[in-house]
């Protein structure tokens, strides 16, 4: 089976958990992180590129020593490093790293001090007490332990649309291929932009004589063939990923492609409306007592109920069957609508590039201007900018726009709320920026009504712009803190500031109900990509998905604006 960027990713991603646990030197670590990041953001596959003989070290962060160990990877499918730390500390510990709350010093302090190895006897020590007694734990960490494991128990088996998405990309191209093949279509929660998928559903329309059912099985990363026949099959990925492929007939291809899509909570709504119609609707088609009316189509399905097409991400049964009725359906954000990115970090803080580069890359990508929004003094482990430091950055960025042309540099901080409400830095340095994001990276066990407090006195500060990731989730691994995000987004109405979307797909904060929330409050939302390497300027797609999902049209979102506008809009939230 091929070596993909995925795979690689992946190991290095290990071999840092691993060396975090064992207290390795944090700038090693760090690069590790940061080549998993670019090697996740590239287009081609890093076999192809060693292929045509092209240096590894024209990567962002990949330097000598790793392009050595991606050269490994590709020829063994691991690497020694790994494959030696694996040696020193059971896996089960690592695992342990899934836990929020549980830092590789934790971690390190149960795995040494108590001797656990695994989720289980974590789980164990936990209800017996004996986690309370290490020193920086006590009970309320213990009980907190003992709740975020019932909690992963209770998750269901999901995985990260970003971390779907090449593999299912890779095996919509691979079947297209196939002869015969005239139509192929992800269905399901892929393409409804869920943050999180399941089971993949995949439809395809092919000639009577084409091999698609079996060269599906035969595909390069199959793991395993759970079941194979004429019109269905189901394969496991290397990923763990399982994907079912089904053969539909043309004439039924539309009704089909609405059934799998689903939500199932969408789909019941529709065959009720039909049911009081007298029609029969199924993944077959849109039936009366005389014969089929309708299911070539997905719009013919919907038109047979006087309904007009419900794009994917709206399919939740949260009002868009009434709008489709009464002709109200929003005119849904596309990514070309996107004149600018409002959070990005570079090399001064913990981005892979410099600022210009950073520059570069967005211009790129078609974007008209690109903020510079580093850290700010208090995240210490990310070298956060002082006030000398940013005052520096203000002056290099002077120096960029006098000779960029096609994009503009915003100054810019992303600044710390402290717990108390206050800013990180003094008024008389973030006045003199264009925007200041203001976000929480501390303290994020806060009771409800503390936390909303500290959000909403830092939303009132003199030079506020932006609120960064709201809620402070990192999907599957950390919960969102305790908020009134109903008393935040009235805030920002009242304040005249904004919110983020962060695009990052471990964030994707704000989530699509609070897009709507802010959508129905006229508070503005920024799709920010939250970049730290030129890679991720794509994940812009993910943040346009969720958007999509909360309703948001191009109007409600902030960075649509052409410069001009935005600025006017910035400047009334500095003072």
């Amino acid at each position: 089976m091929p070596v993909r960027n995925t795979d690689i990713a992946d190991i290095f991603d290990a071999i840092a958990d691993y060396l975090e646990v064992e207290g390795d030197n944090p700038f090693k670590i760090r690069a590790y992180r940061n080549a998993s990041r670019t090697i996740r953001g590239l287009g081609p596959e890093l076999r192809e590129i060693v292929a045509r003989g092209e240096e590894l070290t024209g990567l962002p962060g990949i330097g000598k020593e790793l392009a050595a160990k991606i050269v490994e990877v590709l020829e063994t499918g691991t690497v020694q490093t790994l494959e030696k730390l694996k040696k020193k500390v059971p896996a089960g510990v690592i695992e342990m790293l899934k836990i929020a709350g549980l830092g590789p010093k934790r971690v390190k302090a149960l795995y040494h001090e108590l001797k656990i190895e695994s989720l289980a006897a974590l789980k164990q020590a936990a209800e017996a007490g004996r986690v309370q007694a290490l020193p920086g734990f006590g009970t309320k960490t213990e009980q907190h332990i003992r709740d975020a494991l019932e909690a992963l128990s209770q998750r269901p088996a999901r995985v990260s649309i970003a971390l779907a998405g090449p593999s299912v990309e890779a095996l919509t191209r691979y079947l297209q291929q196939v002869p015969g093949v005239l139509e192929v279509a992800v269905a399901g929660s892929f393409r409804r932009c869920k943050e999180t998928v399941g089971d993949i559903d995949i439809l395809v329309t092919a000639g009577t004589d084409s091999p698609v059912m079996g060269r599906f099985t035969d595909f390069a990363d199959v793991e395993q063939v759970l079941a194979q026949g004429p019109t269905k099959s189901s394969i496991r990925l290397r990923s763990g990923l399982q994907v079912d492929l089904r053969l539909v007939a043309q004439e039924c291809f539309g009704a089909a492609l609405q059934y799998f899509t689903g939500s199932q909570a969408h789909n019941i709504a529709i065959r009720r409306i039909g049911r009081q119609r007298g029609l029969k609707i199924n993944e077959y088609g849109v039936f009366r007592a005389d014969g089929k009316v309708a299911g070539d189509t997905e719009e013919s399905v919907y038109r047979a109920l006087d309904l007009t097409w419900v794009p994917p991400e709206l399919r939740e049964d949260r009002g868009e069957i009434d709008a489709a009725r009464e002709g109200r359906l929003p005119e849904l954000i596309e990514a070309a609508d996107i004149k600018g990115e409002l959070h990005s970090h570079t090399t001064a803080t913990d981005g892979r590039n410099s600022v210009e580069e950073m520059a570069l890359a967005a211009k790129r990508c078609g974007l008209k201007y690109l903020a510079v929004t580093d850290h700010s003094q208090y995240l210490k482990m990310v070298h956060g900018l002082d006030e000398r430091l940013l005052l520096a950055q203000l002056e290099q960025i002077d120096r960029l726009n006098a000779k960029l042309k096609g994009i503009r540099l915003l100054k810019g901080i992303e600044v710390e709320i402290l717990e108390d409400g206050r800013l990180d830095l003094p008024d008389r340095v973030l006045r003199q920026l264009d925007l200041v994001i203001g976000s929480v990276h501390s303290r994020f066990r806060l009771p409800a009504r503390q936390q909303t407090e500290r959000i909403l006195r830092a939303m009132d500060q003199r030079f506020f712009s932006i609120l960064g990731h709201p809620s402070g989730r990192l999907i599957d691994e950390r919960d969102p803190y305790e908020v009134d995000m109903a008393a935040v987004v009235q805030k920002a109405k009242e304040r005249g500031c904004f919110l983020e979307l962060n695009a990052n797909p471990q964030r994707l904060d704000l989530t699509d109900t609070h897009c709507q929330m802010a959508k129905e409050a006229g508070v503005l939302v920024a799709i920010n990509t939250d970049a730290h390497g030129l890679a991720e300027f794509g994940q812009l797609r993910y943040g346009i998905g969720q958007a999509r999902r909360g309703w948001l049209e191009k109007k409600d979102v902030l960075n649509t604006r052409p410069l001009n506008e935005l600025s006017k809009l910035l400047k009334q939230t500095m003072g």
